[in-house]
């Protein structure tokens, strides 16, 4: 059945961030369709409502997406155009709410299993695939983290965290319930929204491997979650911003898991891009044998744009145990902020040491960082 709605711009209501949305013969723009349904987004939005709506979008942390969300709701005009905006707030509000009480507090008895995992270290990156792909598998290989596993399906029920080391970066991978119509999770996408980008494990081998995965981007656009091939770090247009605050377009790395059971896995890899349709960047690995995992942490520093940090005081040696984690293009402002907001609010100016400045520059809070750079901050 045909969509009731015009496309706009190219536009499918099906699909995530960038290329989502319809308008209705009145000109109101749609996005968000789930099951052939739309939701509207008016376009008399108000300055602090849309203050807060790209505050929301660039939030990591879910308490203060929390928090965004509140402010959304709060300063969203009221009246029948934001009718479903407004339900749509509220909604996500309640779910994240009762999300984060479920989290363990400090010094308090744990009340259940966190849904959303507060992110930590360079980026927070989500396994996700169909069942019996070797997920848990290689979370416990390359994060140590001792994760359940097993030859049955849908072993893992709640996230799971844990920390893959590279060098002396810190990557958080987490595991999450196999997407399977067999076995759906109404949390889901809630728990993305916190990802960096998603590592889609697939299981070359399986018979049924390209459907598993088209069932598993079917769930995802139900959710308003989109995988696409561009990393930060890529050099392709970025696409432009969607109108659905809601809709998350995740960067995707394939990991094509049991690479040790395969024939040849590069035909095997070929073969299924050419079946799927597929063109997310992949590796061959297998948790078993460990092959192709020492190519993962040097491969997400790169696509992410990661950029390492050492901070120094005057007259002493640099920290180089523990750098401060940016992405390509962030400043010394922005490395002072993660220092501390006090420094970075009277940040006078800073000396540099590495690629970006030539030894001891005095350079300002605009000067953009480089991988390996030491900052001295003067405030």
């Amino acid at each position: 059945m045909a969509h009731p709605h015009r496309a706009f711009a190219g536009g499918d209501a099906r699909r995530g961030r960038g290329n989502h949305g319809c308008v209705d013969e009145r000109g109101v723009l749609y996005c968000g369709a789930q099951s052939g349904a739309c939701t509207p987004m008016p376009a008399n939005l108000s300055p602090e409502y849309k203050a807060a709506e790209q505050a929301f979008r660039k939030a990591r942390e879910p308490r203060e997406r929390l928090d965004h969300l509140r402010e959304m709701l709060r300063t969203i005009p009221k009246h029948k155009g934001t009718d479903h905006l407004q339900a749509d707030i509220k909604r996500r509000i309640k779910a994240l709410a009762e999300a984060l009480e479920t989290a363990p507090r400090k010094g308090a008895a744990r009340g259940g299993p966190a849904l959303v995992v507060r992110p930590e270290g360079a980026a927070q990156l989500a396994l996700v695939g169909p069942p019996n792909t070797g997920k848990s598998a290689l979370h416990a290989r390359l994060t140590g983290s001792g994760a359940q596993i097993a030859d049955y399906p849908f072993t893992t029920q709640v996230p799971e965290p844990g920390m893959l080391a590279w060098e002396d970066v810190q990557f958080q991978l987490v595991d999450l319930p196999a997407v399977s119509p067999a076995h759906p999770v109404a949390w889901l996408a809630g728990s993305l929204q916190t990802a960096d980008a998603c590592l889609l494990v697939v299981d070359l081998g399986h018979p049924e491997c390209v459907e598993e995965v088209q069932a598993v981007h079917a769930i995802l656009r139900e959710k308003r979650v989109s995988l696409t091939e561009r990393w930060p770090a890529s050099d392709a247009p970025a696409p432009e911003e969607d109108e659905d605050p809601f809709a998350l377009r995740l960067p995707t790395l394939l990991l094509a898991s049991k690479a040790d059971l395969a024939a040849d896995e590069g035909a095997e890899l070929a073969a299924f891009r050419e079946l799927s349709g597929l063109r997310y960047p992949a590796l061959a690995v297998s948790a078993r044998s460990g092959a192709g995992l020492e190519a993962l942490g040097p491969w997400l520093l790169r696509a992410l744009g990661i950029v390492r940090v050492y901070t120094k005081a005057p007259g002493k040696p640099p920290e180089r145990d523990h750098p401060f984690t940016l992405r390509r293009g962030q400043t010394v402002e922005d490395a002072a902020r993660l220092v501390h907001q006090d420094i970075a609010r009277t940040l006078k100016y800073a000396r540099v040491w590495g690629r970006s400045g030539f030894d001891g520059k005095h350079v300002g809070r605009d000067h953009r960082v480089e991988d390996g750079d030491v900052l001295e901050l003067h405030a």
